[in-house]
C-alpha cells in the first residue's frame, strides 16, 4: 500500500493518496484545499483515482471534492448519515456558517462496508461523534481517523450533530479493538508527530486514558 499524505489549508488537514502499487490505482482522502497541490502529487505518483472519500462532510475535508472529481472523474464516497445530515437545515446552516455549502456524495456508505482499490481493501468503520456520520478507514495495519481521533486528543464535539460520549464510544468499541500496532493516520497535524499507533494512543491520550480505559 502506497501512502502520501499532505498538509492543506487553513486547518492543516492532512489529504491522503492511498494507492495499489500492483495497478496504480488510487483513492484521496480528505480534499480540503489546494486541489492543485493534491492533483500535483497524484500526477507524480501516477495514481488512477477511483475514489474521493471524505471521512465527515465539514468544509476543510470536502473543499477540494468538485476540483478533483472534475480532473480524475474519481467518484465521492461519503457515510450514509452524513449525506443525511448535511441535507438537513441544522446540517445546511453548519455548513454554510463554514463557508461552504453541502456538496453531494456519488456513492454512499455504512459501517462494514469495504472499499477496493486494485489489490488494497480499506474496510468503513462508522465512528460518529465529531459528526453523526464519521468515518475510519481500515486496511492493511492503517486506520485513517479524520477529526475523530488525533495524536493525543480528539475531534471536537461543540458542534451541531456531535456528542463526546458517542465519540468516546466510537473510539472504545471500533478503535481500540483493532492491534495494538495499527498505525493512525489523523485528519490534522495537531499533536507532535504526524502519526501514531493504537499502543501509544493506549498510554498518552489522555480521552483514552482517563476516560475509557480508566
Amino acid at each position: 500500500m502506497l501512502i502520501e499524505w499532505l498538509k492543506v489549508g487553513e486547518l492543516e488537514v492532512f489529504c491522503y493518496l492511498v494507492g495499489c502499487p500492483y495497478t496504480e490505482q488510487g483513492i484521496v482522502i480528505d480534499p480540503g484545499a489546494e486541489e492543485d497541490k493534491i492533483l500535483a502529487k497524484i500526477k507524480e505518483k501516477g495514481l488512477q483515482i477511483k475514489y474521493i472519500v471524505n471521512t465527515h462532510g465539514h468544509p476543510d475535508h470536502t473543499y477540494g471534492n468538485r476540483g478533483v472529481k472534475l480532473a480524475t472523474g474519481a467518484q465521492i464516497v461519503l457515510h450514509d448519515l452524513e449525506a443525511k445530515f448535511l441535507g438537513s437545515k441544522e446540517g445546511i446552516e453548519l455548513s454554510l456558517k463554514m463557508g461552504h455549502p453541502p456538496g453531494k456524495a456519488d456513492i454512499l456508505v455504512h459501517n462494514g462496508d469495504v472499499l477496493k482499490v486494485g489489490k488494497i481493501e480499506l474496510k468503513i468503520l462508522h465512528t460518529p461523534g465529531h459528526s453523526p456520520g464519521s468515518i475510519c478507514l481500515y486496511g492493511d495495519g492503517n486506520l485513517f481517523t479524520g477529526d475523530t481521533l488525533f495524536v493525543g486528543a480528539v475531534g471536537r464535539t461543540d458542534l451541531p450533530g456531535s456528542s463526546l460520549e458517542q465519540l468516546l464510544k466510537s473510539i472504545e468499541t471500533k478503535i481500540l479493538p483493532l492491534p495494538d500496532n495499527t498505525i493512525i493516520w489523523p485528519g490534522h497535524d495537531y499533536g507532535d508527530t504526524p502519526t501514531s499507533t493504537i499502543a501509544k494512543e493506549k498510554e498518552t491520550n489522555p480521552y483514552i486514558t482517563d476516560f475509557i480505559l480508566a
